[in-house]
């Protein structure tokens, strides 16, 4: 199988492999539902969002409520997303070579499992923190098989035609999710208590699980599996050491997760230290940047490819937006401007995602998925506590304008490099009296030059 940038995300198609239509530019916004599997999957993980929305803010609440302490609930988040940190590329050796639709059975049921047992001891009133410390815990251990298990699942249920506008309809699930999660969540804690959360959490896997056990196996595209052996771990680090498209992309997510997302730091200390208007203001930064997400991850839903100039054109304007948001005078304009944070941010997770899905051979997918969220997830619990210092010792304006700087910068640095490993140079011209900038390869830069 091809291991170069245009690699197919699938064999060519035998008489058990469904046949793909041809990849386009463009493409239906909601085409991917055609496919009968993967419209299970999707309408479970509608279900299952929801629930997962709800449990993280009932853990938060629950675990405030039990020790009156923030740095609890720091304690917490990092339990969930440490095991990815340190075991997440180990996740992905056991993705490739275990059959992705068990795999999700077994961890979907787990985290199942573990919302119905938090629910159990919060109803009953015997719920400690440490039982959430570990019921978190336990969620991240699912996690590290369970992310990169679904993320290179869906190649197999659409093939590649239709792999960016299913990668882009997970997003736009997810965030649809993140708007009507803690919604039900708030309501539900008021009215009958955090153990009615949880339950509801565990209850919502029936859903995806219904929705894999109904899946017609002869329908999913032919992926050959990695087969056991020693030093899989290295092999799939020299694999990607070895694709520039690979490297500089997980590069560039990095350092804009580790730098550019931290807008739990940034938005609750502008709507408090700067603006001075409570809690309201920081839950409407929030469901702004939501709605400018979802917005986004619909709109890559349209686009048939995933174009590298496409990720890192949003990725400059998300951190030159960030810096123009740390300037915002007045809070409505801070408001406004995260629609376009919040729909560029989602830009680059989708391009991302799905450039890197398609470029890595079948066999190689789980562990390369599993390097991308382990550098993607794993950069917030270093960043964080960064933004956290850089904002107590020189204001939250700063913090923000840092970390816009670092994703502005490291975007035109990367984009140099690709451009430059792909044979491109910068081509500045005119167009009917209008500037145009763009990249083309040395031997067209030339010929632009001799005409004009």
């Amino acid at each position: 199988m091809s291991t170069g940038p245009g690699a197919a995300s699938a064999p060519a198609p035998t008489p058990t492999t469904p046949v793909s239509p041809p990849l386009s530019r463009k493409s239906s916004m909601f085409s991917s539902l055609k496919v009968r599997n993967y419209r299970l999957f999707f309408m479970g993980q509608v279900v299952s969002n929801i629930g997962t929305w709800m449990q993280r803010i009932a853990q938060d609440w629950l675990v405030l409520s039990l020790t009156g302490s923030a740095t609890a609930v720091g304690v917490t988040t990092a339990l969930q997303f440490l095991p990815m940190l340190f075991l997440g590329l180990y996740g992905g050796v056991l993705v490739d070579r275990l059959p992705k639709r068990g795999t999700l059975l077994v961890t979907q049921t787990s985290m199942a499992v573990t919302g119905i047992a938090l629910a159990a001891l919060t109803l009953s009133g015997h719920v400690q923190v440490w039982h959430v410390y570990l019921a978190a815990f336990a969620v991240g251990l699912a996690t590290v098989v369970d992310n990169p298990a679904r993320q290179s699942f869906v190649s197999e249920m659409v093939g590649p035609a239709q792999l960016q506008n299913a990668v882009s309809l997970n997003s736009a699930n997810f965030q649809s999710a993140r708007l009507v999660g803690p919604a039900v969540a708030g309501l539900m804690i008021t009215g009958v208590g955090t153990g009615w959360a949880f339950l509801f959490n565990g209850l919502s896997f029936v859903a995806p699980l219904a929705g894999l056990l109904l899946m017609r196996a002869r329908e999913l595209y032919v992926v050959e599996r990695a087969p056991r052996g020693k030093g899989q771990l290295r092999e799939g680090l020299r694999y990607v050491a070895g694709r520039p498209d690979l490297i500089w992309t997980i590069v560039l997510v990095g350092f804009i997760g580790t730098f550019g997302f931290n807008f739990p730091v940034y938005l609750s200390a502008f709507a408090d230290d700067v603006f001075h208007a409570g809690a309201g203001s920081y839950s409407a930064f929030n469901t702004v940047m939501a709605v400018g997400s979802l917005a986004g991850a619909l709109l890559a839903a349209r686009r048939g490819t995933a174009r590298m100039r496409v990720m890192i054109g949003a990725a400059a304007a998300f951190g030159a937006l960030e810096l123009v948001a740390a300037t915002a005078p007045s809070l409505w304009l801070f408001a406004l401007l995260m629609a376009p944070i919040g729909m560029f941010g989602m830009t680059i997770n989708v391009t991302a995602n799905t450039s890197i899905q398609m470029a890595t051979d079948p066999a190689m997918r789980g562990r390369v998925m599993a390097l991308y969220m382990m550098v993607f997830l794993g950069g917030s619990p270093i960043g964080a506590p960064i933004a956290g210092w850089v904002t107590d010792s020189y204001g939250v304006r700063a913090g923000l304008a840092v970390g816009g700087a670092i994703a502005t910068a490291a975007a035109v640095t990367i984009g140099l490099i690709l451009a430059r490993v792909g044979g491109l140079r910068l081509s500045v011209g005119w167009n009917h009296g209008r500037p145009v900038v763009r990249f083309v390869p040395r031997e067209r830069r030339e010929e632009l030059a001799a005409a004009a």
